[in-house]
C-alpha cells in the first residue's frame, strides 16, 4: 500500500502541499505531482525532496499523460479558484478534467480516482468558479468512473496563499483591515489538515462512489474569523467596517490594475451570498477526527515546520 503510485494533478496548491506532507508522514513513498505553477512546484520539491514533481499544463496533451498509465491512485486537485479571466476557469477546471478522465479510462492499471469538487456546486452564487466547478463535477459523474466526490467548503491551513493565509498577511502588514458591511456572513471553514486526512482515508479504504459534502463543523461569521486570525497572529491592524457599495467599488478599481487580484468582485458577491451547506458526520464516515477552528488556526499560523512557507499567489 505504501508504495502505490499516487498521482496528484494540480498538487502544488493548498490541498496538494498539505496532502503530500501528510502522505509522507504516513510513509507513502511513490508520489507524483503535476502542476503548471513553477514557483510553487519548486517550493514543493524543495521541502519534499523524495517525491517526483513535473511541470505540466494539464489542459493540453503532453508527456505528463504517461504517468496515467501506471498510476494506482489519482487525486484530481487541479482548480482555477480566483481571477477575472473566464477562459482560465474553463481550461483548468474543465479542459484539464476531460484529459485526466480520458487518461484514467485508457490506463491499463485502472487507477482509483478521488475527485475534489467544491461546496459551491450547491451554492446560489453565479460566478466563473462556481459555474466551472459545476461543469467539472458533471463531467466526473457522466464519465462512468466509480469514485468518491468530495465537496469541501472554504479551506485554510498550511501553505494557504489565497484565503485565510492572505488575510493574515494583510492583517500584519496594514494598519487598517476593511470589512464589507457588518461582516456577519456565516462561513463553514474547513481545516485542510482534516480534509487531507479524509482523502487519505479514501485511498486506504478505497471508499466507494458517492458524493460527500465535507463542511466545516463550526459555523462562524466572517468578521469573527478575522478576529480569531488577528488574535492568533498578534496582528495590530484595526478592523474597520465599510459600506458594501464602497468595498465593491474599491475591489473593482483594484481589478483594473491587477490581472490576478487576491480578492475579486465576484468573490465578494459569493462572500455575502447566504449559503449554508449540509454538515454530515464525516468524522465517523472516514474515521477522521474534527479539529476545532481555534486549534486549526493555531496550527496553521504557529506550526514550526510549515507556517512560514508562503506559496506564490
Amino acid at each position: 500500500m505504501k508504495n502505490q503510485k499516487i498521482l496528484l494533478p494540480g498538487g502544488a496548491g493548498l490541498v496538494g502541499q498539505n496532502l503530500v506532507a501528510r502522505l509522507i508522514e504516513k510513509g507513502y513513498t511513490n508520489i507524483v505531482v503535476l502542476d503548471k505553477h513553477r514557483p510553487n512546484l519548486s517550493i514543493l520539491q524543495k521541502i519534499q525532496p523524495t517525491i517526483t514533481t513535473e511541470f505540466a499544463d494539464l489542459a493540453e496533451p503532453g508527456t505528463w499523460q504517461r504517468h496515467m498509465r501506471d498510476a494506482d491512485v489519482v487525486v484530481m486537485l487541479q482548480a482555477q479558484i480566483g481571477g477575472n479571466d473566464e477562459t482560465q476557469f474553463i481550461r483548468n477546471n474543465c479542459d484539464a478534467t476531460r484529459l485526466i478522465l480520458d487518461g484514467i479510462k485508457a490506463s491499463p492499471t485502472q487507477p482509483y480516482l478521488v475527485h475534489i469538487s467544491s461546496s459551491v456546486v450547491e451554492s446560489r452564487a453565479d460566478d466563473f468558479y462556481t459555474n466551472s466547478k459545476k461543469q467539472q463535477e458533471t463531467m466526473v459523474l457522466e464519465s462512468g468512473l466509480s469514485c468518491p466526490i468530495l465537496r469541501p467548503t472554504l479551506m485554510f491551513g498550511w501553505f494557504d496563499r489565497k484565503h485565510l493565509g492572505w488575510l493574515a498577511r494583510f492583517l500584519k502588514k496594514m494598519p487598517l483591515f476593511p470589512i464589507p458591511g457588518d461582516g456577519k456572513f456565516m462561513r463553514q471553514p474547513l481545516y485542510a489538515g482534516d480534509f487531507c486526512n479524509i482523502i487519505i482515508s479514501c485511498i486506504e479504504n478505497r471508499t466507494s462512489s458517492g458524493i460527500y459534502n465535507i463542511s466545516g463543523h463550526q459555523k462562524i461569521d466572517y468578521i469573527d474569523i478575522i478576529r480569531e486570525i488577528k488574535r492568533t497572529t498578534s496582528a495590530s491592524a484595526r478592523i474597520v467596517r465599510l459600506p458594501y457599495s464602497l468595498f465593491y467599488l474599491l475591489l473593482w478599481i483594484w481589478g483594473l490594475f491587477d490581472r490576478n487580484p487576491p480578492f475579486t468582485t465576484q468573490q465578494l458577491q459569493a462572500l455575502v451570498t447566504k449559503d449554508e451547506f449540509e454538515i454530515i458526520n464525516w468524522p465517523a464516515i472516514f474515521n477522521v477526527p474534527c479539529t476545532t477552528f481555534q486549534q486549526a488556526i493555531n496550527e496553521t499560523f504557529n506550526d514550526p515546520s510549515y507556517s512560514n512557507i508562503i506559496l506564490e499567489f
